[in-house]
C-alpha cells in the first residue's frame, strides 16, 4: 500500500513536471523569435581596409531588448564589403564601420569624402619619436627663409592643424599603441591643404607637431623668429634720409613764392614831390 502511494506520488510529480516543462517552452516561444535575436559579429580580428569574407563573420544569439545600434542580420549583405575601421573577435558589425559599397580594398577605402592622402618624407625626430601613429592628429609645421637671404630671417610657424595620420609606411593599423619609427607618413588632408604641403616641403624643412585626440581648440601663433627665441627688441626704424634734389626743390619753391624786393627814389621837382621805383 505504501508502495503504490508513493509510485502514485511520483508519476504525478513527473506528470506536473511534464506540464511545466511544456508550460515554460510555449512561453518563451512566444516571445521574439530566435532568429530576430541573431546578429553577424566578426569571426576573428579584421583590420580596416580588409574586404570581408564568409570566413570573417558569424551570426551569434543576441538579446533582443539589447542590439547594438546598427547591427546586421543578414551576413550576405556583408560579403565583399571593406571596413573602415579595426573591428575585434565577436564585435558586431554595423554600416558605420564599412567602407560605402563597391569600394574597393586599401587605403583608399579609409579616406574620406572629399579628402585627399598625401605622404611626406619623416625621421625619429619630424615623425615624432614613432608616436604619430595612424588614427592620431598631428600638426604641420615648417621651417623656412621670409626673405631669399640671411639666417636673421628664418622663421617657423605651424601651416596646418589637426590633420589625422592615415598610415605609417604600409601600415595603416589603429591598435597598436607602440611607436614605430618609420620613413613616411600619410596624412588625409583636403585638396587646397595637399597643395600647402607640397609647396612647404618645398620652401624648407617639414615636422610633425602630435597633438591631443579630442582638442579642439587652434593654436594661432604668429611664428618663431630669432628676434622672438632670444627676446632681441626691433631697432628703431630711422625716416628715410632726404636726397639734395628733394631739399632743393622746396627752396626753390619757396623763392619762387616769396616777393622780390624792389629799390625806389624820391624826385623833387619844384614844390611837387613824387618816388620812382625800379
Amino acid at each position: 500500500m505504501n508502495n503504490r502511494r508513493a509510485l502514485m506520488m511520483m508519476a504525478l510529480a513527473i506528470v506536473l513536471g511534464l506540464v511545466a516543462v511544456v508550460l515554460a517552452s510555449r512561453w518563451l516561444l512566444r516571445q521574439t523569435p530566435a532568429s530576430a535575436n541573431k546578429i553577424i559579429v566578426a569571426a576573428t580580428d579584421v583590420n580596416l581596409g580588409q574586404r570581408l569574407t564568409p570566413e570573417m563573420l558569424k551570426a551569434i544569439d543576441w538579446p533582443a531588448d539589447n542590439l547594438p545600434r546598427g547591427a546586421i542580420r543578414d551576413g550576405s549583405k556583408l560579403v565583399g564589403r571593406v571596413l573602415k575601421t579595426s573591428v575585434l573577435r565577436d564585435e558586431p558589425l554595423s554600416e558605420a564601420k564599412l567602407a560605402p559599397a563597391g569600394t574597393l580594398g586599401g587605403l583608399s577605402a579609409l579616406i574620406s569624402e572629399g579628402k585627399r592622402a598625401i605622404t611626406v618624407r619623416v625621421n625619429d625626430v619630424v615623425g615624432v619619436a614613432g608616436f604619430a601613429l595612424p588614427g592620431n592628429f598631428v600638426d604641420i609645421l615648417v621651417n623656412t627663409q621670409a626673405a631669399a637671404t640671411g639666417n636673421e630671417n628664418a622663421i617657423s610657424k605651424i601651416v596646418l592643424e589637426r590633420i589625422l595620420v592615415l598610415a605609417v609606411a604600409q601600415e595603416v593599423g589603429r591598435d597598436e599603441t607602440k611607436p614605430r619609427v618609420v620613413n613616411a607618413v600619410t596624412l588625409e588632408v583636403t585638396p587646397a591643404q595637399a597643395e600647402n604641403i607640397d609647396l612647404a616641403r618645398s620652401v624648407g624643412t617639414l615636422s610633425l607637431v602630435l597633438r591631443n585626440q579630442v582638442d579642439p581648440r587652434p593654436g594661432v601663433t604668429g611664428g618663431a623668429t630669432k628676434t622672438s627665441l632670444l627676446g632681441i627688441a626691433r631697432p628703431p626704424v630711422a625716416p628715410p634720409a632726404e636726397t639734395p634734389a628733394a631739399v632743393a626743390k622746396p627752396r626753390a619753391q619757396l623763392a619762387q613764392a616769396a616777393p622780390r624786393a624792389r629799390a625806389c627814389v624820391g624826385v623833387i621837382a619844384g614844390v611837387q614831390r613824387t618816388q620812382e621805383c625800379l
